[in-house]
């Protein structure tokens, strides 16, 4: 495949193939695919933490950008608060990625499981939350509040990445007051821009595997139109439904990250 990567299974391949869809139909809806792709992209025979990381935002790039495309062409969002989001999130993508080539992401984790447990429990026990959109700000306020959710989000998917989108969406909602529809459309716009952040750090180091990548690409791309095309017609119960159960599987996966090696040697002397 011009990889670089030993011999790849086709058993292997496949599995990456799957979770590539997967993982573009769950961005699509919520976001957070990337806690399917990248544990699978970690399997594979060879490949090293960066370029599975490389890699995968690689391949995530295609999902994001056909759900921003289907979106904008199905819904019309307003681009004057998503465009400039977007750019100010590329700049803390790339900002986010040079750091965690330095400082380990194991400093912010625990923040961003309490924080995640705090919006699961909010968003739960408020059905309400994400219905209709009813803006908390006006005019500059509005936007300055947009930029900062940009420049933020943009810097923790460069840093760590997982559940990049579903924070975004729900940053969306809760701060700005966009209905979750309108607030999926505007964040996948603003997705495709922390994915190109990333990869202007990870490609001039040449740690992407391109054929690999690519394949990925085509899987998650597809995923991304389907689920994209389900999320339209579904609505925002639909979304908020998913959201919790992607939130709950992020809370749980960075969970184990943070407390999972304290707690191993425990569980061996039981």
């Amino acid at each position: 495949m011009g990889s670089g990567l030993e011999e790849l299974h086709l058993a292997t391949l496949l599995l990456v193939l799957v979770a590539g869809f997967a993982a573009g139909w769950v961005d699509a809806v919520v976001g957070g695919g990337g806690l399917l792709q990248l544990p699978v992209l970690l399997l594979v025979p060879g490949i090293t933490p960066v370029q599975a990381l490389a890699t995968n935002k690689l391949g995530s790039i295609f999902g994001p950008t056909t759900s921003a495309a289907t979106f904008y062409r199905r819904t019309r969002p307003d681009l004057r608060t998503a465009l400039p989001m977007a750019g100010i999130a590329l700049a803390g993508s790339f900002g986010g990625a040079v750091l965690a080539a330095s400082l380990p992401s194991s400093v912010f984790k625990p923040v961003i499981v309490v924080a995640l447990v705090a919006v699961a429990l909010f968003t739960a026990l408020k059905p309400s939350v994400g219905t209709l959109t009813q803006l908390r700000h006006r005019g500059a306020r509005h936007y300055g509040t947009a930029a900062t959710i940009g420049l933020v989000i943009g810097f923790y998917d460069g840093l760590i990445g997982p559940g990049t989108g579903s924070v975004l969406l729900i940053a969306m909602v809760t701060l700005l007051g966009y209905a979750l529809l309108a607030a999926s459309a505007k964040a996948k716009i603003v997705n495709v821009a922390t994915n190109v952040g990333a990869l202007m750090f990870f490609l001039p180091s040449g740690s992407a595997l391109w054929g690999l990548g690519l394949l990925l690409g085509v899987a998650n791309m597809a995923g991304g139109y389907t689920g994209s095309r389900m999320a339209i017609s579904a609505g925002s119960r639909v979304i908020r439904i998913v959201f919790l159960v992607v939130v709950g599987a992020l809370v749980l996966r960075l969970g184990y990250d943070v407390w999972g090696e304290n707690l191993r040697p425990l569980l061996s002397r039981s």
